[in-house]
């Protein structure tokens, strides 16, 4: 992999990651951009405990542009986009309307290949190994970042979740605080060891596999399965087997297994709903151990997909109970959903 590291016309870094290391990047981003003002603000909720991001600036955010007008396509003469390149493997970038900036963190846009028209799912083993790689180096760069606290990298696909940019691509936030799922996760944890003596994430693991019912694909270093306590329709839990706090710590086992696993769940995930069904929209998001959590080994790095689409036409919203007292209602018994994606195997 080579890295090149370069401005955007308004100060902001942008990062090609290619596979070929004579890659040579050397386009100048054209437009007559101001430098980015950005309103971004935390404020605590006294009631919950929790951190809100109150960012104005995001309602001027590009918003469901034509194809021939995507921001994240590579530019071309007379159309001038976030990529100055002619072409490009993967790119980050940081994100022109950010939710977190300065002392409250940082948001980063990541464009998994140049195709317009293309998803994680049509991505060759070796285009996801390079995703992988950028996923990584970005957290090791943001975990030298005073601001920030925790990296959380995703990826929103289909209109439907509310992506308002339809060109490939995901996210990564830098946290200044350790988000409220991972406080929950921790606190597990913590009462587990007390408890038992053991590591909750290796007994999840541990029982899953014995159990069977809710594996859905296992390989030599990686297993993922439908969580017990599933919160959406179709929801698969990633594990590697050996466990790590964060993508830094994965052995090249690991990272050699992943595009094989993460591309069989993806093109799974296409086919639950039928071949008449659009492309299902999806949430994936890697959880990783905070920075200052007192001993992160406890902590297992693991990758979370679910969709929002509970039957053929029909989608999960989150009204009163998951809504108002964040109590979900799963219509989908998780051993279903693992047998439905057993189903829909590749051949």
């Amino acid at each position: 992999m080579k890295k090149t590291a370069t401005r955007l016309a308004d100060g902001r870094e942008l990062i090609y990651y290619d596979a070929r290391d004579d890659a040579v990047r050397d386009a100048v981003d054209p437009r007559p951009l101001d430098p980015i003002a950005t309103r971004s603000e935390i404020r605590h909720d006294r009631l919950l405990g929790d951190r809100v991001a109150i960012a104005s600036h995001r309602q001027g955010r590009t918003y469901h542009p034509p194809a021939d007008e995507c921001p994240l396509c590579p530019s071309r003469e007379g159309r001038h986009s976030e990529i100055p390149a002619a072409d490009y493997d993967v790119v980050v970038f940081e994100n022109r309307f950010p939710s977190l900036a300065g002392d409250s963190g940082r948001c980063e846009v990541v464009c998994f290949t140049s195709d317009h028209d293309a998803s994680f799912a049509d991505l060759t083993v070796d285009q996801a190994a390079l995703v992988l790689e950028a996923w990584t180096d970005r957290t090791a760069e943001l975990a030298q970042l005073p601001s920030v606290e925790q990296v959380f990298c995703f990826e929103n696909r289909g209109k439907e979740i509310g992506v308002t940019l339809g060109h490939p691509h995901g996210q990564i936030y830098g946290y200044p605080f350790t988000t409220p799922r991972t406080q929950l996760m921790l606190r597990s944890l913590a009462e587990h060891r007390e408890r038992t003596g053991r590591n909750l994430f290796d007994d999840v693991v541990a029982d899953e596999r014995a159990d069977g019912r809710r594996v859905v694909l296992e390989g030599e270093h990686w297993i993922a399965f439908v969580p017990y306590a599933a919160h959406w329709p179709y929801e698969v839990h990633l594990y590697p087997k050996r466990r790590v706090p964060d993508l830094r710590e994965l052995d090249e086992g690991a990272r050699t297994e992943f595009p094989q696993m993460y591309l069989e769940l993806l093109r799974r995930f296409d086919r639950i709903f039928g071949p008449d069904e659009p492309p299902t929209p999806y949430i994936a998001a890697w959880h990783q151990a905070p920075f200052s959590v007192a001993d992160r080994g406890e902590f297992a790095l693991h990758l979370e997909l679910f969709t929002i689409r509970r039957t053929s036409g029909k989608l999960k919203f989150l009204a009163g109970s998951e809504s108002g007292m964040n109590v979900f209602i799963n219509d989908v018994p998780p051993e279903a959903a693992a047998e439905r994606l057993r189903e829909v195997a590749s051949e």
